[in-house]
């Protein structure tokens, strides 16, 4: 009972730190840009998924999946931030994350190693893994979390899930579902969640998830979910 009234306040927080960030947008530091000096038990690990050589899926009108996933991260990153967390992200430009390798296979296994090293090595970590759907279907929608093997990970997955469904995609019947064979989320120890924003496949969705308002109420989403998540935990 005590999250289903937490959320809501911490989701106007987060929505009213947008609207600051549109009305100031002329000042050279934003309020979403600025570290809240806020002590959280802590740090998440924000991964756009794909990158670089792997341009991941590809959407119904050509756009790549790396691009979506790291415009959303960025902007995640930013409200986790105003939030008071301290992040770290596995990418901030279109670039793999590889340190060795010859043949494209060599650097992506390379890339995937170096995913997990960054998230171990990381302070308390918490990963938020963001990627996109497809489905050769085109009718399929919606968000839907995946779950890694680690600490609070399925728990996350499902108050996640609850509440892309209720403020994004009311009506949908998706449910989580552990990441079998992701080898991010297969190899991490803390607690994980791979978020699917939506289906690149279907037309509509793939429009709403290229537009900077649908990111941000996405966005907006995840970030107080999480938040109000990790204070009660």
């Amino acid at each position: 009972m005590k999250r289903k009234w937490i959320l809501p306040g911490i989701y106007l927080l987060v929505v009213l730190g947008m609207l600051s960030t549109l009305q100031f947008g002329s000042r050279s530091v934003t309020v979403l840009s600025q570290r809240t000096p806020i002590e959280r038990q802590h740090s998440i690990v924000i991964d756009p998924g794909h990158g670089g050589i792997d341009g991941g899926a590809t959407s119904c009108t050509g756009v790549l999946e790396s691009n979506l996933n790291l415009e959303i991260s960025l902007r995640l990153n930013d409200l986790l931030h105003f939030l008071g967390y301290h992040t770290r992200m596995i990418r901030t430009s279109d670039c793999s994350v590889y340190t060795s390798g010859d043949t494209i296979a060599q650097k992506k296994i390379s890339d995937l190693k170096q995913r997990v090293q960054m998230v171990e090595e990381t302070p308390n970590p918490v990963l938020l893994s963001i990627h996109q759907n497809n489905f050769p279907d085109g009718r399929y929608s919606g968000p839907q979390v995946f779950y890694g093997r680690g600490g609070e990970s399925s728990a996350l997955a499902e108050t996640l899930q609850s509440a892309l469904v209720r403020h994004l995609n009311p009506g949908s019947n998706r449910k989580t579902k552990q990441a079998k064979g992701i080898y991010l989320m297969e190899h991490i120890q803390c607690t994980g969640v791979l978020v699917e924003c939506g289906f690149l496949s279907n037309v509509r969705e793939e429009q709403l998830l290229k537009t900077p308002e649908y990111q941000k109420k996405l966005c907006a989403v995840i970030a107080s979910t999480v938040c109000s998540f990790l204070s009660n935990t």
